[in-house]
Formats: C-alpha cells, structure tokens, sequence
C-alpha cells in the first residue's frame, strides 16, 4: 500500500505524466491509501463541481487510514523530533505518522517531506 500525499494527487488530478499514470495503476490495484486531511487540501482547492466530485468519489472508494488520535500522535512525533523548526507542517507530520502506522509507503514529491521521512525511517 501507499499514501500518496496532496501533490502526487493534484498531479495525478492534472493528468500529468508520469505521476498521473503510476497513480492510475496503483489506484487499479487497490493499493492507495487515502488519508483525509489529503483529501481535505484536495477539496479545498477544488475550483469546480465537477473536480469536488471526483475527488469525493475517490475519498468514498477508496480504502482509508484509521484517523483515530492520529492528531495528536502527529503533534507529539513533531515536538520530539523537533520537526516544525525543519519547515514539515503538522499535516506532512500526519501523513508521515500515519505511513509509520499502517507500512504503507508515502510517496510524496516534496523534497523535504521526502528526506524528512528517510531521516525517521532509518532511526
């Protein structure tokens, strides 16, 4: 499984290869994980009716992340690496909690997240 994170999606969204094809065949198989803050971002920048339904029509099909208190585990995986003071907000820190919790893979086009989440993984 993997946790693709609001840029892979917008790119996705956009129809920009090679993001949107790879995604495309992780979505066929089932393999993507949504998590809703992600979805949340995507709905807020949603500029018509019609890409607020595609992208609620991925939220309801789509295999979701167990949010409970993921929060707060969020805040505190922050504060004690001190990640807020290395520019990763506290929604990248969700999506990094959220991989750490279920073993899904988070792929991310975000060059700091993307370093950040190695950096933890090989602790």
């Amino acid at each position: 499984m993997i946790i693709a994170d609001t840029s892979v999606w917008i790119e996705f969204l956009k129809g920009r290869d090679p993001v949107s094809g790879q995604l495309r065949v992780l979505l066929e198989g089932r393999q993507v994980l949504a998590v809703e803050c992600v979805f949340g971002e995507l709905l807020q920048g949603a500029k018509t009716a019609r890409e607020q339904e595609v992208i609620e029509a991925y939220w309801r099909h789509l295999p979701r992340a167990d949010g409970q208190g993921i929060w707060i585990e969020a805040g505190k995986f922050s504060g004690e690496r001190n990640l807020h003071s290395k520019g990763i907000g506290l929604i990248d820190c969700v999506l990094m909690v959220t991989s750490l919790r279920t073993g899904a893979r988070l792929w991310t086009l975000d060059k700091k997240l993307r370093e950040c989440m190695i950096r933890v993984q090989r602790s």
